[in-house]
């Protein structure tokens, strides 16, 4: 069974490059799952993967290399015994340090394992403020890793994406740099593709580190119920672009350069759109996906860096539900026992 980690900071594009990828190895006869961490107590990157038949397993409310060790050896175990993939992917959360999540595993009691090359991934249009914002936690990521992607090349500067180049190579000149776009399964993606096939180099095992506490970034989640089923695409991506648009404005006063990930999914009847702003900059993105489900939820995630959670909280929730009042959309809350309280 072959261990493939896809690290890299909140927003560089872990997802997208997971589906491409775990389609290209479903499509090639392998038998994979994927485990998803997230920083929150709600997941959402995992909807976005169950939504294409992938099995996946998500982890919440802590980091896998240091807060959920217990949990990530019981999923291991419990996919290899139940479902005996050939392949199992993780993509730890954006505050995660993948060398330390391989080492742990390396310790578990898991007989046939086998790692491929560390991936990090980084963005190409933002990498400059992420230095700027969390210099020592970015520069660890990529100290870690075999293989650096740099990501969304499609829309970033030339010259941007020679300069990020120049210092991973200065910064970590033993692992393969290359340059994509994880939307695009190109022959530039198919690079990262045959690099997996390798293996990941030993290295001395160092002291944890907790990652959380190093990222600087704080992060707040939840799930709301929606109550109008028959919400169409139109209205749903206002809403999206609203919300996400008026949350990024609202920390840029806290945090001129903030860097993270910004995210909801809202889930209604045979649709889940995602949509996300990675840092003060970004305008949103939205996707939407097929799925199965016929439930009318919307989860929400916000993780970035150097600002106080307290105003992370006011700011997200007093937005997300502003919103849905002003477009007449009906929501409760969600509480543990899955029932709800009549917000409109």
């Amino acid at each position: 069974m072959k261990i493939m980690i896809i690290g890299g900071f909140l927003g560089s594009g872990k997802t997208t490059t997971l589906l491409k990828l775990g389609k290209h190895l479903s499509d090639t006869g392998h038998k994979i799952a994927i485990i998803v961490n997230e920083i929150g107590e709600i997941g959402l990157d995992g909807d976005t993967l169950s939504s294409t038949g992938i099995v996946t397993e998500e982890l919440t409310s802590g980091c896998i290399c240091c807060t959920l060790k217990i949990s990530m050896e019981y999923t291991l175990s419990n996919l290899s015994d139940e479902f005996h993939p050939d392949v199992i992917i993780i993509e730890p959360t954006g505050i995660a340090f993948p060398r330390q999540i391989k080492d742990d595993i390396a310790l578990m009691k898991i007989d046939d394992l086998s790692f491929a090359p560390i991936v990090n991934i980084v963005d190409g249009t933002r990498f400059n403020t992420e230095i700027k914002q969390t210099p020592k936690f970015i520069q660890t990521q990529i100290e870690d890793a075999d293989i650096l992607c740099i990501n969304k090349v499609d829309i970033a500067e030339k010259e941007k994406v020679a300069e990020v180049r120049k210092f991973l190579e200065g910064l970590n000149p033993e692992a393969e740099v290359i340059e994509f776009s994880a939307k695009e399964a190109d022959e530039k993606f198919q690079r990262l593709i045959d690099l997996l096939a390798g293996q990941s180099k030993e290295r001395e095992v160092r002291e944890n580190i907790n990652s959380i506490e190093a990222s600087e970034v704080s992060s707040y989640s939840g799930e709301l119920t929606i109550k109008d089923c028959e919400l169409e695409a139109e209205k749903a991506e206002k809403y999206a672009i609203d919300v996400l648009t008026s949350i990024g404005e609202q920390i840029k006063k806290l945090n001129p350069d903030f860097v993270g990930h910004i995210k909801m999914a809202l889930e209604y009847p045979e649709t889940l759109m995602k949509a996300s702003i990675t840092s003060s900059e970004s305008a949103p993105n939205i996707e939407f996906f097929e799925t199965k489900s016929k439930n009318c939820t919307l989860k929400f995630l916000s993780a970035v860096t150097n600002v106080e959670k307290e105003e992370l909280v006011k700011i997200v929730e007093t937005t997300i539900k502003e919103h849905l009042k002003q477009e007449g959309i009906p929501f409760g809350n969600k509480v543990k026992n899955l029932q709800t309280i009549d917000i409109l």
